[in-house]
């Protein structure tokens, strides 16, 4: 008896028989050009868009005002970041005058936001097609409508998107790798919009994940980025994530890297980990975003300033030289001064090797939106630009504490802003750049680390 194909495994079936409609069109667009937004999984996510989009007959042009179909893949974790995408998408108002038959389409975290597609189609007649998080893999079926129906079209799921497997996909490089294990997330900080946006926690199959990597490691994938918005929670928490990078460790990929994790969900079975697997990289992002218990119970974070630095000892204890990085908010609403305190005295404490700092933005659709806040703009700048300062002097302190050493380094590009240079990470996730040229681009190089700027390393080429 024929086994019943599931509904993604159906919708997967369906979407491929438009890609195939699209690119038989006479009258279709013949290029692209994706704006990717916001974070590592947005990246992704436009690997799969620039799939599909290729699958259905477009090729890829680079520079965006020469492309038939312009696609932005919009986040809005932040209002700055939906500011950018708007003004971006505006701009294109002009550039359709001048090419009617452009196609414009904006999709992502932006979209997905409540009311945020209605008020852009009223807004912005203009652009043909909105989409949200949930339904991108139903892209070549929106490109179809577009096309035959003549009129923009506006589709946005309330509800969560399943996990559909097979979609195409372009990688950006052949030596680095991105692996979605689950999507949306489940812990509602009272900040943050991304369960609004992403929907609830979806995790893929153990199964589905190690085929990826296994296809990437034929590719010859020196590095892969496994992704989650909180990958600690994979498959409901517990041991099961630190299991499935046992699983990915044997199959003998050089490095392995995940974010982003979130310290309520970090087991004993995941810190262990870090001291027992040879290809997983002393490298975490463990975002504490407050040193204040105050300050973290009302961001609803569900951990104690205690309990954070107990994970910090407990992971440097089996992996001394752990790089950590974070996350860090200044200014939520009624934050104190001695608040702000405790967590210029937790990062004194743990030495972040970087820290990304924010000052706190509320994002409608989130309780923090809500609460009252008295504290004056001029004092929020103030203390972080004294965080910022504490931050970038610990930074340069570790990176020169780097100096002598001799480290690999995953050799990722030519270097931009040195002539005669390229740059790669170590295993700690630190950037060194050193003379060489693009021929050793995705080559693992031994590099002699000869001094430290504030964010970078400089070295020189070890029996080269």
């Amino acid at each position: 008896m024929k086994e019943r194909l599931t509904v993604p495994e159906e919708e997967m079936l369906r979407q491929r028989e438009f890609m195939k409609l699209v690119k038989a069109m006479e009258h279709r667009p013949q290029t692209y050009h994706i704006v990717s937004m916001g974070c590592q999984m947005n990246e992704r996510d436009s690997e799969s868009i620039a799939g599909m989009l290729t699958e259905m007959g477009l090729a890829h042009q680079p520079v965006r005002e020469q492309a038939d179909l312009i696609l932005y893949n919009t986040c809005c974790v932040r209002e700055n970041a939906e500011n950018k995408a708007l003004g971006n998408v505006i701009w294109l108002k002009e550039l359709k005058k001048t090419k009617p038959e452009l196609m414009i389409c904006v999709g992502g975290c932006m979209t997905q936001e409540k009311g945020m597609a209605a008020m852009m189609k009223k807004r912005y007649p203009f652009i043909d097609l909105i989409y949200g998080t949930h339904n991108l893999y139903r892209l070549p079926e929106y490109v179809w409508r577009v096309l035959t129906e003549r009129r923009p079209v506006v589709e946005v799921m309330d509800i969560d998107g399943e996990v559909v497997e097979g979609l195409p996909e372009v990688r950006k490089s052949k030596f680095m790798g991105f692996v979605n294990i689950m999507y949306g997330c489940d812990n509602f900080c009272t900040y943050c919009i991304v369960p609004h946006v992403r929907g609830r926690e979806r995790s893929r199959t153990p199964e589905a994940v190690i085929e990826e990597c296994v296809r990437l490691q034929d590719q010859g994938a020196q590095e892969i980025m496994l992704l989650g918005q909180n990958v600690n929670s994979y498959r409901g928490g517990g041991a099961e994530f630190a299991e499935l990078l046992y699983r990915i460790d044997r199959l003998g990929i050089p490095r392995i890297r995940f974010m982003t994790s979130h310290p309520k969900d970090l087991s004993d079975e995941l810190i262990q980990a870090f001291g027992e697997l040879k290809h997983l990289m002393p490298q975490l992002h463990l975002p504490v975003q407050a040193g204040s218990d105050e300050v973290l119970r009302r961001m609803n974070r569900r951990y104690t300033r205690a309990h954070y630095l107990e994970l910090v000892r407990k992971l440097r204890g089996v992996c001394p030289d752990i790089g950590l990085t974070s996350d860090l908010i200044v200014g939520f609403p009624g934050e104190t001064l001695e608040q702000f305190e405790e967590t210029m005295r937790l990062v004194r404490e743990v030495r972040f090797d970087a820290a990304y700092t924010f000052i706190f933005s509320p994002r409608k659709g989130t309780r923090a939106a809500e609460f009252p806040d008295e504290t004056p703009e001029a004092v929020k700048s103030e203390r972080i630009q004294r965080l910022i300062d504490l931050q970038q002097a610990i930074a340069l302190e570790v990176l020169e504490q780097q100096v002598g050493r001799v480290e690999t380094v995953l050799v990722e590009s030519v270097s931009t802003r040195d002539s005669g240079s390229v740059g790669g990470k170590t295993p700690r996730g630190h950037m060194v750049n050193f003379p060489g040229d693009s021929r050793l681009i995705g080559q693992f190089v031994d590099v002699e680390i000869t001094s430290a700027g504030r964010n970078t390393l400089r070295g020189r080429r070890i029996g080269g």
